[in-house]
Formats: C-alpha cells, structure tokens, sequence
C-alpha cells in the first residue's frame, strides 16, 4: 500500500476544543474518498485515514449516541 501524502491537505480542529488546545483532534476534509485525523498536539505526528464512509458512519453514531454503553 502506498503512503498518502497529506502535505497538502488543510487540517481544522473540532469546534469543541477549549483555547488550551487540550485534547482535540484534527481532520482534514481535503479528500474526498479519506479522511485523515490527527492528534492536534502533535501536527507533525502520525495520522490516522479512514475511508470516509466508515468516518461518517462514526460520526453520525456519535452525534445520535448509538455508541453510548457499546
């Protein structure tokens, strides 16, 4: 598998991160079958790529808390 070069890619954190940056990811929303997350204290870290369907699918269990007591 190659490696997918995110140099590029504009990255936005989550609208719930305190001013602290405390413990907040970031995703990239630049590509459009990807969706890369990182840890916003390390931008220069590793990062995570699901495909996107698999990310909204999370997303939406977490906005309609179906992942609660899973």
């Amino acid at each position: 598998m190659r490696p997918i070069d995110l140099s590029t890619v504009t990255w936005r954190k989550s609208s719930y991160s305190n001013a602290d940056g405390g413990q907040c990811l970031e995703v990239a929303d630049d590509l459009p079958a990807l969706v890369p997350v990182r840890d916003s204290k390390d931008p220069h870290g590793p990062a995570l790529v699901f495909p996107a369907a698999a990310w909204a699918s999370f997303v939406g269990a977490v906005k309609d808390g179906s992942l609660l007591g899973a």
